[in-house]
């Protein structure tokens, strides 16, 4: 059983997330969100273990800072 039948005859370069995302009919504001979610989760679980390292406060500033670096850093990454 060959695999061109199963990816419509794509190469395997354009199989990807970037790919899937440009093909989706979905909403893109649903990607933002959980984009923007996953980013706090990560951000918070990340100033808190440097906060019980004591090398940075768990403050909602040093959250929001690190959740809006992630963000862009994901959006650009994935989706430009």
């Amino acid at each position: 059983m060959s695999d061109a039948g199963e990816t419509g005859g794509e190469d395997a370069d354009d199989r990807g997330i970037k790919a899937g995302v440009e093909r989706s009919s979905g909403d893109p504001r649903v990607l933002f969100a959980m984009n923007a979610v996953l980013s706090a989760l990560l951000a918070s679980t990340v100033v808190w273990g440097l906060d019980l390292l004591g090398a940075a406060a768990y403050t909602l500033r040093n959250v929001a800072t690190l959740t809006l670096i992630v963000f862009a850093v994901t959006y650009a990454a994935v989706l430009r």
